[in-house]
């Protein structure tokens, strides 16, 4: 069973930057299809999808994180980072992991909440103005 764990939370200002990880505790990606995503929840809000990458490397991102967000793994394939610059009171949220061995969910969109399969417990940003 794949379990994910998020860390890097924490509270920044705005216009500040915080980058989150994600270790997959089994063996590496590699060599695997999957998507993976970065998603967010933010209080009394439905849980989005933020970012997602598939074991291409191809990469998607929610209109509004484009141009300051960036979603990546480490060559090993065993971490997920999210950098997230330009922060805003907006983007206060648990962030959370997820993967799914089905590509398809990562072509040309960000992954979709239903489509994924394994979760982490997530990690809170808090971004104060």
């Amino acid at each position: 069973q794949m379990q994910l764990a998020e860390s890097g939370g924490g509270s920044v200002q705005a216009g500040g930057s915080q980058k989150l990880s994600c270790t997959v505790s089994r063996d590496s990606l590699k060599y695997t299809r999957y998507c993976m995503g970065w998603f967010r929840q933010a209080p009394g809000k439905e849980r989005e999808a933020v970012a997602g990458i598939d074991n291409r490397g191809r990469t998607n991102y929610a209109d509004s994180v484009k141009g300051r967000f960036t979603i990546s793994l480490d060559d090993a394939e065993v971490t997920l980072f999210l950098q997230m610059n330009g922060l805003t009171p907006e983007d206060t949220a648990t962030y959370y992991c997820a993967h799914t061995p089905t590509r398809g969910y990562c072509n040309d969109q960000v992954p979709p909440v239903y489509g994924m399969d394994h979760w982490g417990k997530g990690t809170l940003v808090t971004v104060s103005s």
